[in-house]
């Protein structure tokens, strides 16, 4: 090889090189840098929810007994007013169908509220957070020997003079702050764990406490409310026409009486028992476990108290909600940016797919061999990247001495290194986006020097070879 290379035809075709490319499915639309679909944060959440208008509602993954709840008093309001107010409006005061109304849009307002909305759900440790956590557990616990075995993973704290300890939750790789829980159901860590509560269908924590007391003790007032004007109207139908024509005339009323009378215990009880918890600055996950009980020591008590119970009831009701700290709507950032390079309607290959990428060639079929001639023009691209110049008869050529450069059935090598592309130049930023290894070309010596401008490759030509399932083999040969 001397001066430029040129391409004879002193021996016929002796082989014909294929080599593999990428398979992936593309179409010829693709534009030189493809946007990825950007993900929200809440269609990656790693707990178990369930999130609804593109991350805005928020609730638990078992919505069953939440569904039955709103059933319950959609049902049992409706018959009240449809069978029980016309009466009671007529014949005593048309403030009852108008008290009832408020109350009912009410507690479905809170309803909602407490069940649509984060309980105050606490993010994970990021790989580099849970990774510098465990770095300072083990500088704290000192070595380990063979029969060692590490203590419980608690940090403690002091709060208002009591001192309050800080477990370590495996899943979330976080110390939970002071009165948070991990919740098994959602799988989550909630600041300020009340409870999980099905019959909301969602856990009860920092941010949703209000609605959800608001909630219970509306529920009861229109319970009683409902109850009281049913058994009211039953007593005045009676009066006039006897009761077992009363019944006849409204039998909605007969439903209504039982539902309310199986459910007004339960439901009074249980704001009682948050009324309770509330002046006195609990949450039921502590009362539950005792954990400021005098039982445990004259000198535990709870420190989170205002000393009064109107504080404690103004703090919870009124106090100010803090923000939500996962951010569900958010979109997801990528690690590093990922410009795709123009391939000409071939897909971009893993770098783990395969050995010997040809992402750089088009794919043809066996009819449209890639022909390289024309004196010392030489044709050939970039194994990752857009269309490349050709080699024109003022650039220099390739020189002998490049290894892997040899006759007799070898393979030409075209390193990256030592064929540059002229236009479309890429800046690779990631692993994935790294050049391939170099393509393959047969020797010059198998190579013939008639060329028809026709078959020059067009690369407009592969619209119509394009095939979804093999994206083509590369037949590098002349006649």
């Amino acid at each position: 090889m001397t001066g430029n290379m040129h391409l004879g035809v002193e021996e016929p075709i002796r082989e014909c090189q294929y080599n593999q490319i990428c398979t992936h499915n593309s179409s010829s639309m693709d534009t030189p840098h493809t946007k990825k679909k950007i993900k929200r944060k809440w269609q990656v959440f790693p707990g178990r929810n369930k999130f609804y208008c593109n991350g805005r509602i928020m609730m638990a993954k078992q919505t069953g007994v939440f569904y039955l709840t709103m059933v319950l008093i959609l049902v049992t309001s409706g018959l009240f007013f449809a069978f029980d107010c016309p009466f009671l409006a007529s014949n005593l005061t048309p403030a009852i169908p108008a008290i009832g109304g408020v109350l009912f849009v009410f507690v479905m307002g809170m309803l909602l509220r407490a069940s649509f909305s984060d309980p105050g759900v606490l993010p994970r440790a990021t790989p580099e957070e849970a990774a510098d956590i465990e770095r300072q557990i083990d500088a704290t616990n000192g070595p380990s020997g063979p029969g060692y075995r590490p203590p419980p993973r608690t940090r403690e704290v002091l709060i208002n003079g009591q001192t309050v300890k800080l477990k370590y939750c495996f899943t979330c790789k976080i110390f939970r702050p002071p009165r948070a829980s991990h919740c098994s159901l959602c799988d989550n860590c909630v600041e300020r764990f009340d409870h999980h509560c099905p019959w909301v269908g969602n856990c009860v924590g920092r941010r949703n406490y209000r609605f959800f007391y608001l909630f219970i003790l509306s529920l009861s007032f229109l319970t009683i409310f409902i109850f009281s004007f049913v058994i009211t109207h039953v007593i005045l139908r009676s009066n006039r026409t006897g009761f077992l024509s009363a019944l006849k005339d409204s039998p909605a009323s007969v439903l209504e009486v039982v539902v309310c009378f199986f459910s007004i215990w339960s439901i009074v009880g249980l704001s009682g028992f948050h009324t309770y918890l509330m002046s006195s600055n609990q949450t039921t996950n502590e009362d539950i476990k005792g954990s400021w009980s005098s039982k445990r020591g004259k000198g535990n008590y709870n420190p989170y108290s205002y000393g009064n119970f109107i504080t404690n009831c103004c703090a919870a009701l009124c106090g100010p909600l803090p923000p939500s700290l996962i951010d569900r709507r958010g979109f997801v950032q990528p690690d590093t940016p990922q410009p795709v390079a123009q391939t000409n309607g071939t897909g971009a290959c893993p770098s783990n797919q395969v050995q010997s990428h040809m992402a750089a060639t088009n794919p043809l079929l066996h009819s449209q061999p890639v022909i390289l001639g024309g004196g010392a023009a030489l044709q050939a691209k970039t194994s990752l990247g857009g269309p490349c110049s050709t080699l024109g008869p003022s650039q220099p050529s390739l020189p002998s001495s490049i290894p892997g450069l040899s006759c007799g059935g070898e393979l030409m090598a075209l390193r990256d290194s030592e064929i540059h592309c002229h236009h479309h130049h890429q800046h690779f930023i990631s692993p994935e986006e790294t050049p391939s290894p170099p393509a393959a070309l047969p020797c010059a010596t198998h190579l013939g020097h008639h060329v028809h401008p026709a078959q020059l490759f067009d690369p407009a030509s592969q619209d119509s070879l394009h095939e979804d399932s093999v994206r083509g083999l590369v037949k590098l040969s002349s006649v």
